[in-house]
């Protein structure tokens, strides 16, 4: 899954989501790709540059990632929680960035808004052939964390929702989420398209953190965008309502890299974590970073590569 947070808000969020995973960023890089602007210095020869987004997965993968890459004997360096899709991306097409670990339903509805696909390896294909020619995707991955409408269990019982569809007929909410929801194609957008979905309110919040969380439980939204891998939604008993016309299209966890970078060492070893990843691990490892001692997600992402033979 899906993040930025603009004025203010936009450091806030940041620096809670990459406190509670352990993560740090490249202010420098986070002025420049923000801005949608090509200043930032190109990634140097023979080091793979490894960027994440700005929520605790995003900087797990990041660093299982590099943790594996390291190991093959591969020199990486890191940019971490540099912020939403719209920030990073361009870092990508500038060559300030080489890899990045991404969501394919996401991704392709980024690249192309009038893509339609919404089964895993019909997304898979469309993406494979939407990308620039300079990037590339190497495998998915089986672990999927989707976008999901998600309300409270007292919600949920109180309008009968089971489904989106209920949402609708249940009369105007007030939802929260990141702010790039309110515009990307599959968020607020595609839900007025799919299912006519009117919000009474639409409160910018932060890409699945404390902030949406809390507004949930206190009532300050009604409804909310979460991604399906938190642990918050177990822990609090949150209900994820259907999506009976797929708004959401498969997100399956992928590689994104720079093509010129994936050399075979490269391929190999990113191919073989996502062969392991599935979406139970994710949730596991998503509720070891959510613990109480906040662990740091490169101690989280080693043992893991550690318990499967990767490292």
């Amino acid at each position: 899954m899906k993040r930025v947070l603009a004025a203010v808000a936009t450091a806030v969020a940041a620096t809670l989501t990459l406190t509670a995973c352990g993560g740090s960023s490249d202010p420098l890089a986070n002025q420049s790709t923000a801005a949608g602007g090509t200043s930032a210095a190109p990634a140097p020869a023979g080091t793979l540059v490894i960027g994440s987004a700005n929520f605790p997965e995003s900087t797990l993968l990041a660093e299982i990632y590099a943790g594996v890459l390291e190991a093959k004997g591969v020199k990486v360096t890191k940019k971490l929680g540099i912020g939403s899709r719209e920030a990073y991306y361009p870092g990508l097409q500038d060559g300030s960035i080489d890899l990045i670990p991404e969501y394919t339903g996401t991704l392709l509805t980024h690249i192309d808004k009038t893509a339609k696909q919404t089964s895993a390896d019909d997304v898979y294909t469309a993406l494979q052939k939407a990308l620039p020619e300079k990037l590339t995707v190497l495998d998915k991955s089986s672990a999927e964390d989707k976008d999901a409408v998600v309300v409270t269990k007292d919600t949920a019982t109180k309008l009968n929702l089971k489904s989106i569809e209920d949402l609708v007929k249940s009369g105007s909410v007030t939802f929260g989420g990141p702010p790039e929801f309110q515009k990307r194609a599959d968020g607020l957008p595609g839900l007025k398209e799919t299912y006519n979905l009117e919000v009474k309110e639409y409160k910018s919040l932060d890409a699945g953190g404390p902030l949406t969380v809390d507004a949930l439980k206190s009532g300050a939204v009604q409804a909310a965008d979460l991604f399906t891998t938190d642990p918050a939604i177990t822990a609090n008993d949150f209900v994820v309502l259907d999506d009976p016309k797929n708004n959401f299209a498969a997100q399956n966890v992928v590689p994104l890299v720079t093509k010129s970078k994936a050399d075979d060492t490269v391929k190999q070893a990113l191919n073989a974590v996502s062969a392991k990843l599935t979406t139970e691990v994710l949730i596991e490892l998503n509720a070891k970073l959510s613990a109480p001692d906040k662990p740091d997600a490169a101690k989280v992402a080693k043992d893991w590569l550690t318990s499967v033979g990767l490292l």
